[in-house]
């Protein structure tokens, strides 16, 4: 047994989540406190919940507080927002960087716009979460970006509260909703936006976004602050929620992503980018991002 969980059980779940597609399941006992930022969202899910135009400023599409026994599986593989999870009870996991990862009470994770996210309660479970879910603006940076905490402890009491004032502040058409949207997305920020980040990281993530070709090993990237392989992969996890070469990755990928959105060919995209094998480049752009090179969205043709 793996936890709780068979390791045939595992198996099974890994091997079909290498074909993930849009999915939806909820149990009929899962309960949804949602609030939208509008009524133009014809989904069934979201047509009862009440509205809080002052989401709108914050770039806030939805949030709730949910309660969700299994059966319970989101797969979206085109969401363009950064949407963030806090969860307070129970147990779920999360699809990130292509792999799954647990997501237990006390823990939370902010996933950025443009990459396939899936979130699942494991069979027999219970797992009780808050979301916000963001559509920020053409143009403007997203909440989650390339340095912000992926994962990481967080105290979701005060957000679950918040969510649910706001929820009945709406439903009984009171004055004080913007002061709880406020609220609601200063948690968030305070989360993607930690003050105590140590300053090492940001320096050597820095250096090593502006030199994605060059060959990063974990011993260099140490080096380059005064750090032992162990040290800074202590830190990278606990202020990061990613190991340093998980990090690479990612900041490959997501410079991958916006030079897609070019005409340079997808072999000189991968050079640019620290892969010399077009095919390695591709097999690990789509286990990261969720869509091969090829497909991914605004995808540029290449001039010949």
């Amino acid at each position: 047994m793996v936890g709780n969980v068979s390791r045939g059980y595992l198996l099974a779940m890994l091997r079909r989540d290498l074909n993930l597609s849009e999915t939806d399941i909820r149990s009929s006992k899962a309960e949804v406190w949602i609030v939208r930022s509008d009524a133009e969202d014809s989904r069934g899910w979201l047509q009862d919940s009440p509205v809080c135009r002052a989401l709108a400023n914050s770039q806030i599409r939805h949030l709730a507080v949910a309660h969700m026994p299994a059966p319970f599986e989101i797969v979206r593989t085109r969401l363009s927002g950064s949407y963030f999870l806090a969860s307070f009870s129970g147990e779920g996991r999360v699809l990130i960087d292509g792999r799954w990862a647990r997501c237990p009470s006390g823990r939370a994770m902010l996933l950025p716009p443009n990459t396939l996210q899936a979130f699942q309660t494991l069979t027999g479970k219970r797992w009780d979460f808050c979301w916000v879910r963001y559509q920020e603006r053409a143009g403007q940076k997203p909440l989650a970006s390339a340095r912000t905490p992926v994962v990481a402890e967080f105290d979701a009491e005060p957000l679950r509260l918040a969510i649910l004032g706001l929820h009945r502040e709406c439903s009984n058409h009171g004055s004080l909703a913007e002061r709880w949207a406020e609220l609601i997305h200063s948690y968030v920020r305070q989360f993607a936006q930690p003050a105590a980040m140590d300053s090492r990281l940001w320096q050597l993530w820095e250096e090593v976004a502006a030199s994605l070709a060059d060959p990063w090993t974990i011993t260099e990237m140490a080096r380059r602050v005064h750090l032992s392989d162990k040290q800074l992969q202590r830190l990278c996890l606990r202020e990061l929620g990613r190991s340093p070469r998980q990090q690479l990755i990612w900041l490959r990928m997501r410079r991958a992503a916006e030079l897609l959105q070019t005409h340079a060919k997808i072999d000189t995209i991968a050079r640019d980018v620290g892969y010399q094998n077009p095919f390695v480049f591709s097999t690990t752009f789509k286990r990261v991002m969720g869509w091969s090179p090829s497909a991914f969205p605004g995808r540029a043709k290449a001039s010949s």
